[in-house]
């Protein structure tokens, strides 16, 4: 690991100050650290934000409010966001390990950097960590890799599970900066890839995310999230699908879905979502819309089998989210 300077923020404005100077904010380091030490980054200061008093959780009438140094584990046991938003703690619970989730933010889940192998491969070509240089992934092994919103320059997918679940919920971000105030949807917080790929996120230069607030809609309470994966414990997606229903009298009033492991950002169903509003909540309705969910895919030499995991998996996670009583 290369030398860095370190400060200790005592202040949101201290901070931001830093941070738009340059520095790289610190909550939890479960990634920065770990690639600082690969000298995949290397951060020339660092501010840490733990003293900031951005750790809590409110349940207020229209929505559960999470600051965003609160911890995966707090926020996963937490009674009011397994009662109100059973879909966040279920998919924090699905989205590490135990250890991971006692140390890692919410803020931080958020922004984690990509799996894709080729981006920590120093002697790799890979346009996000070196503009220009190529991508290694394309020709190379791609089996994880995306099929939605990819671009010739990077086909890595957007690793966090609890993003897909934001998403699927309009979940906000309130974010402060050195230019004041503003909210914007989680799903306007990440970039596709186009010809930028190093560009992950629009957050401006020294904006910190304060916190996170998730509706409660009608639906929230009767959602799922389904994560398909290699192995059962401590493993990204291979597909993930979260989904939300509000189910009267047997049809389909709304429903939400996201889906992960299959994008270069967190991909949300708008197309599948209309095509179920009005119709019986069965498995012959989620089958028919479904199939819509690959009509944009775009598959590499090893990832074909994600076009048809995908639907599978949309279809399992409505039918759990069915089941709710």
């Amino acid at each position: 690991m290369r030398p860095f300077d370190f400060q200790r923020a005592a202040s949101e404005s201290e901070a931001i100050a830093a941070a738009a100077a340059g520095a790289r904010y610190l909550a939890g380091g479960t990634t920065l650290v770990d690639l600082m030490r690969e000298e995949v980054e290397t951060p020339e200061k660092i501010v840490d934000i733990n003293r900031l008093p951005l750790n809590y959780i409110r349940a207020m009438d229209e929505a559960i409010v999470i600051g965003a140094l609160a911890r995966m584990s707090e926020v996963a046991a937490n009674q009011d966001v397994r009662r109100l938003q059973p879909l966040i703690s279920e998919t924090l619970t699905e989205g590490a390990s135990p250890q991971l989730r006692n140390v890692a933010s919410i803020g931080g889940n958020l922004l984690q950097r990509v799996r894709c192998p080729y981006f920590r491969m120093l002697d790799a070509p890979c346009n996000k960590r070196v503009p220009g240089s190529g991508c290694s992934a394309i020709d190379g092994l791609n089996a994880g890799h995306a099929i939605l919103g990819t671009s010739e320059h990077c086909v890595a997918t957007h690793p966090s599970d609890l993003a897909v679940s934001l998403v699927a919920l309009g979940a906000t971000l309130s974010l402060k900066g050195p230019r004041g105030e503003r909210t914007i949807p989680v799903e306007e917080l990440f970039r596709l890839p186009e010809s930028t790929p190093h560009l992950e996120h629009t957050l401006e230069p020294g904006e910190l995310i304060v916190e996170v607030q998730i509706p409660n809609g009608p639906y929230a309470r009767k959602a799922r999230y389904l994560k398909v994966r290699d192995r059962s414990s401590y493993e990204f997606a291979l597909v993930s699908a979260a989904a939300a229903l509000h189910v009267e009298n047997g049809t389909i009033q709304e429903v939400r879905i996201a889906a992960g492991g299959v994008g270069t950002r967190p991909w949300r169903m708008n197309a599948v979502e209309q095509a179920l509003v009005g119709k019986p909540a069965a498995r012959a309705s989620y089958e028919i819309a479904a199939a819509i969910s690959t009509e944009e895919t775009r598959p590499l030499s090893h990832n074909g089998f994600k076009v048809k995991l995908l639907p599978a998996t949309i279809v399992r996670a409505l039918e759990m989210a069915g089941d709710v009583a």
